[in-house]
């Protein structure tokens, strides 16, 4: 994340590169760094002629390079972009001579998403002479922080819990959660701080029927809330995937096996292990002293066992509420 800031920062201040590979899983900050050169680095007057943006399944690398050599008309510079440039993963070794020598009118850029070149080639080792980004996924509390980040840049906050609803329900998908951040920041005036209520209003997230809460639920044994939560996710499956909340279960308990066997770590220290806010931990806390070493292991298993039979593993014709049902049996229980 510090990386794309700092060759955002870069950009801003007009020092350019000829070449920017930008290469990983997470495609938002790939996209977030060449649309900006789309956008900004040349005049609207200037792109007509100097700025060429190409697909890697459109082109051919020699195409590429043709552009690229080119000189530039009525501007300082040429800017081609090559988006999905992973498509070119079978030749683009062949950008090699290119890259060794590139021309410094132009700026070429490389959008190679869901994963990057061969880190032993030659061509990979020449491209880390210029500005290069390997964007990866980011853990959950790593995203729990950049939601938090990216808001305070558009002179916004969220609260803890409403950050954590947003991501149970869209996961670590930054490109999902700018996208409906960006639908709060036209909504809300500047300098309101989100709450679950905002989310449920606007992104349709329910503040009292979600994974976050069913959580919470079970944490606390509370068998008539736990049902209550899964009859509403039975009447609205199409927005409460049965991956999505075992997938979410299964980490809850997964973080407080971590919390019941590591009570003698600092609040911060025990909060970096889960990869959870440590606000959370007061809940983990009270959950603890509800399930004992054992149980939670069983809970493990049971959560993991339900994924299977919502995938068809020996589960006969059971329904999506059953399964939901028999993991609050076999927790709670």
């Amino acid at each position: 994340m510090n990386e794309a800031e700092k060759i955002l920062a870069d950009l801003q201040a007009q020092k350019y590169s000829p070449i920017y590979y930008l290469a990983g899983e997470e495609p938002f900050f790939i996209d977030l760094i060449s649309n900006y050169i789309e956008q900004e680095v040349l005049r609207e007057d200037e792109k007509a002629f100097n700025q060429q943006i190409v697909y890697g399944k459109d082109i051919s690398v020699d195409t590429i390079i043709h552009y690229a050599r080119e000189y530039p008309m009525m501007a300082a510079r040429r800017v081609i972009i090559v988006k999905e440039a992973q498509d070119l993963s079978r030749t683009i070794s062949q950008l090699l001579p290119y890259v060794e020598n590139p021309s410094q009118t132009t700026i070429l850029v490389l959008c190679y998403k869901y994963g990057k070149i061969d880190g032993k080639t030659k061509l990979a080792k020449e491209l880390k002479k210029y500005v290069c980004l390997e964007s990866k996924k980011l853990y959950e509390s790593e995203t729990l922080k950049w939601v938090d980040s990216y808001l305070k840049g558009f002179g916004y906050s969220i609260e803890p819990v409403a950050a954590q609803l947003l991501i149970n329900f869209l996961g670590t998908d930054l490109s999902r959660i700018a996208n409906e951040l960006n639908k709060l920041k036209i909504i809300l005036p500047k300098g309101t701080k989100i709450t679950p209520l905002h989310i449920e209003q606007n992104i349709g997230i329910s503040k009292d029927f979600n994974v976050f809460e069913l959580q919470n639920a079970l944490g606390k044994k509370d068998f008539a809330k736990a049902m209550q939560i899964i009859k509403y996710f039975n009447e609205n499956q199409k927005d409460n995937p049965i991956a999505m909340i075992t997938e979410n279960l299964y980490r809850y308990f997964k973080n407080l096996f971590i919390f019941a066997t590591n009570t003698s770590k600092g609040e911060s220290e025990l909060a970096r292990m889960m990869g959870v806010n440590p606000y959370f931990l007061k809940d983990y806390r009270q959950a603890a002293a509800n399930y004992p070493l054992k149980k939670i292991s069983f809970c493990m298993e049971t959560v993991k066992n339900a994924d299977l039979k919502s995938k068809g593993v020996e589960s006969g014709s059971i329904s999506y509420y059953d399964i939901l049902k028999e993991i609050i049996i076999m927790t709670i229980s």
